[in-house]
């Protein structure tokens, strides 16, 4: 079957009812979609990308109403994040009802549930009698899809549809919270800051790394990863002086004053670290694909989008 970019949502609906993958715009990243209630379909996502399948999925819904469906026992925190956030950036791990498959859950009594705020991807899921599980449209560790293109660039005819939804407005995945009792637990920084989150339900809980069974995706050590070997650094012209003799990218927050580099990509030149989040998996594919010996990335600022973004780089070196 080959391959389509595509606006068409209602040829995207019928192949998703007929149990194929279809790559999905969010505000976040595209995503690998499949019918969430069906272990088959959902199957071929961990065989597209190579996941490993104690690695959980998120389900994607379009109302609220569909919430009680997928989990139970809410806690009340919870519904106020809702309110406040979706549709947007967060994900809410909850505890699943029976409905939900476990290879979704990597056999946890958990489910990931989020409301992307993407305007394609909302009516694709409103003309749906499922949720989608959609994890990000790429391999396994690799950097995650802020464009159609760059889902055909892993894939290519190996998936029959990519429903173009444009560049992704917000470029980093959800902050994933869940909680223990009432007490939220911050398990992934993402598009929305942890100090946003904290203005709703107050001081969050960290959840420490688990390489072997995580609660939730983006939580391995090494994850968004370039071919190109990354490196984080405070002081980018020592590193560059350190490596004389290789052609070296420089991953910038906004300076770009850096003769001895091969190529420098500054993410926000107005200072602005929204619009740094928003470019950021853009430019890891743009000097990944630059015949670079290595990257060097600007550290950034350790607070609210700066924080999310210090994450995925951080994963991206290891």
């Amino acid at each position: 079957m080959k391959t389509s970019i595509t606006t068409a949502i209602e040829k995207c609906q019928e192949l998703l009812m007929e149990g194929h993958l279809v790559a999905i715009p969010t505000e976040t990243v595209y995503g690998l979609a499949a019918n969430a209630l069906d272990s088959m379909a959902v199957k071929r996502i961990f065989e597209m990308k190579g996941r490993p399948a104690f690695n959980p999925l998120i389900v994607h819904i379009h109302q609220m109403e569909q919430l009680s469906i997928l989990a139970k026992d809410i806690p009340q925190k919870a519904y106020e994040l809702a309110e406040a956030f979706w549709p947007g950036s967060l994900t809410l791990i909850l505890s699943k009802k029976d409905i939900v498959p476990e290879i979704i859950t990597g056999g946890k009594p958990t489910v990931g549930v989020r409301m992307p705020n993407h305007p394609l991807t909302q009516e694709l899921l409103k003309g749906l009698p499922f949720p989608l599980a959609a994890p990000s449209a790429n391999p396994f560790t690799r950097v995650s899809p802020t464009s159609a293109q760059h889902v055909w660039d892993y894939f290519g005819d190996r998936i029959p549809a990519i429903l173009d939804g444009g560049p992704c407005q917000v470029g980093l995945e959800s902050t994933i919270v869940g909680f223990e009792g009432e007490t939220p637990i911050l398990y992934r920084k993402g598009g929305i800051p942890k100090e946003a989150v904290e203005a709703v339900v107050g001081e969050l809980k960290i959840s420490t790394e688990n390489e072997t069974s995580p609660e939730a995706p983006g939580m391995l050590l090494k994850h968004y990863s370039p071919r190109t070997p990354l490196l984080v650094c405070d002081n980018i012209r020592e590193e560059l002086m350190n490596n004389p003799h290789k052609k070296v990218g420089v991953l910038s927050f906004y300076q770009e004053d850096f003769p001895s580099a091969t190529k420098v990509i500054t993410l926000s030149q107005k200072k602005q670290m929204e619009e740094a989040a928003t470019f950021l998996f853009e430019a890891l594919h743009i000097l990944d694909a630059s015949g670079l010996d290595l990257i060097l990335a600007e550290r950034f600022p350790e607070k609210g989008l700066g924080s999310s973004i210090n994450d995925r780089l951080f994963r991206a070196q290891n």
